[in-house]
Formats: C-alpha cells, structure tokens, sequence
C-alpha cells in the first residue's frame, strides 16, 4: 500500500448539499430503472404467488397475463413502485455513503479501514437500507396487493387508502421484517459485491494501465456495467427467499401469530425449490437494475457537481 500502516488519512466532510445530491441520483437511478422493469416485476409476482403460473418461465408467463387481463396487466402497480423507490433509493444511495464515512471515520486510519472494509461495506449497506425501508416498506404493500389482486384499486392513493383504511398500520407494515430480509441482502449484494468487482480490476491493471482506464469514460462505463451486472446476481440470490416470503405475506397468505412464526412456516411449506420460484427471471431483472442504477447514479452524481464517494479499496503490494 503507498500509505504508512496507521497513519492518519483525510476522510471528505461531505455537505448537506452533497448528501442531498446524494439522494437524489439514488432517487433518480432507482425510480428510472423500477419504473422501467414494471411488466417484469409483476410477471416474477405472478410466478411466485399464482400457482396457475408457478412453474411458467418468464416469457409464457407475460403472456398469459397479456392474455387473460390485456398489456396494461403489465402495467400493475407502477405508482407505488415510481414513488416507493424513489424515496427508498434515495435513502439507500445517501444513507450508505454517510454510514461508510462514519464507519471509516471510527476505523481512524488507512490500513485498518482497508483490512476492515469487507465489514464497513457490509455495515453501510445494511444501515442505509434499513432506515430506507421504512419508508419503502407501505408503498410496496400496497404494489404487491395491487399486482396480486387484480381489481382491488385503481391505483396508488386508492389503493394506498384502501389498505391503510382496511388493516391500518399492522398491514402496511405487515412485511416489514420480510422486506428487511429481502432488501438487507439485496442492499449487501448490490454495493459490496460492486465495490470489490471495482477493486479487483483496478488492482489486476498497472498503474498506469489504470490510470488511463480511469481517464476514459467508455473504459469507465465498460468496467461499471460489468461490475453492476455481477452485483446484481450476487444481490438477487442472497435477497430471493425473502422476496418470496414477502410476496406471500403481502397476498395475506400464512397462519396467523407472529411474524417469525409465519416466515418459518411459509418458508417450510414453500420448500428450499418454492423459495427459489422465478429465481432465473429475477436474476436477469436485477442485473439489468443494479447496473442501470450504477451508471445512472454517477451520471447524475457528475451533473450536479457531487464529490466521489470516499473509496477504502486494497492497492496492490
């Protein structure tokens, strides 16, 4: 490493207006790509909470949605998803950028932010989607209600109301503790996996190989997709069981009691293949998000003048 173990290293005191340029390319990034994907996102619900669709691949699926319900069937939910994720992205992207400064910050010195980054990453990542979630967790309610039950609104304030109005707080936060076991993982996946596929390429490239990768956008925009698309598989696996389980406490399926015990049932009854339904389409979706929002996200960054985010990558011997 070129910095002296232990010495004392300048770590960026982000403004106010940097996290708010923060939140919102994550905002940005994450309603563009979730808005986007909307037909392939009610098609993987589908496969997991219709058993008519179960074992239908992701294609034959949309079909016989198309079929049955006309192209707008695809459409289901796209309120709930532009706006939930635009407040859970902006959290996410802003909320792990501000815990990983506080992280390195406690860590107090270059060598051990590096020899613990694995942890900081995974720290940041699980800290800023937990507070995002939140926010998120009653809008997505109300996307998987709308998606799952075809008629049950006209769309985001309807159907909003409808289940606030119908099973109050305890249902709009009824997949609470599911979507922290879903977007935990996912959140952990998407930056810790993007961070060490940024690291990996730069530490197998000369320095001055690197620098001229770093200097050219195209090679920039090369090594970003590939490390969003790894990112995204990596996010999608560790986050689909509990996709699946919030899927189904959302349509209201489960015994009743706690929310734990419900899971551990849900889970038993679905079986290890049942938590994997659809695993391939999502796998394909979440490539295609997480490495959408990583380019869209600098993108963004850069336009609105925001500072890089602070970096703890290992250098080479």
């Amino acid at each position: 490493m070129s910095k002296t173990a232990g010495a004392p290293f300048h770590v960026p005191d982000f403004s106010i207006s940097d996290y708010s340029s923060f939140f919102t390319a994550g905002a940005l990034c994450a309603t563009v790509t979730h808005g986007a994907i909307t037909p392939l996102d009610v098609v993987k619900t589908r496969i997991q909470i219709d058993p008519a669709l179960a074992r239908h691949s992701l294609l034959a699926a949309g079909r016989k949605i198309v079929a049955a319900e006309g192209p707008t069937g695809l459409l289901t939910g796209f309120g709930p998803t532009a706006v939930g994720y635009f407040i859970q992205g902006g959290g996410k992207f802003a909320g792990y950028e501000f815990w990983k400064k506080q992280f390195v910050s406690i860590a107090g010195d270059q060598e051990t932010a590096v020899k613990y980054r694995t942890a900081i990453y995974l720290g940041a990542s699980s800290a800023g989607e937990f507070f995002a979630d939140i926010l998120l967790t009653p809008l997505e309610a109300t996307r998987i209600r709308l998606v799952s039950e075809r008629g049950y609104a006209t769309g985001l304030v309807s159907g909003f109301t409808r289940l606030a109005r119908e099973g109050g707080i305890g249902q709009l936060y009824a997949g609470f503790l599911p979507i922290l076991c879903k977007q935990i993982p996912y959140a952990i996946g998407q930056f810790s996996v993007n961070e060490f596929c940024h690291e990996a390429v730069f530490r197998s490239l000369s320095e001055d190989k690197k620098l001229s990768v770093q200097g050219s956008k195209s090679a920039m925009f090369g090594v970003n997709l590939g490390s969003g698309i790894i990112a995204g598989f990596a996010a999608a696996i560790l986050s689909q069981p509990a996709d699946t389980l919030l899927s189904q406490i959302n349509k209201g399926h489960g015994p009743s009691g706690s929310m734990t015990s419900r899971l551990i049932t849900l889970a038993r009854q679905a079986g290890f293949r049942g938590l994997f339904a659809g695993l391939g389409p999502r796998m394909i979706m979440t490539a295609g998000l997480v490495a959408g929002q990583f380019l869209i996200y600098d993108e963004i960054k850069h336009a609105l003048g925001a500072p890089q985010g602070l970096e703890i990558h290992k250098e080479k011997e």
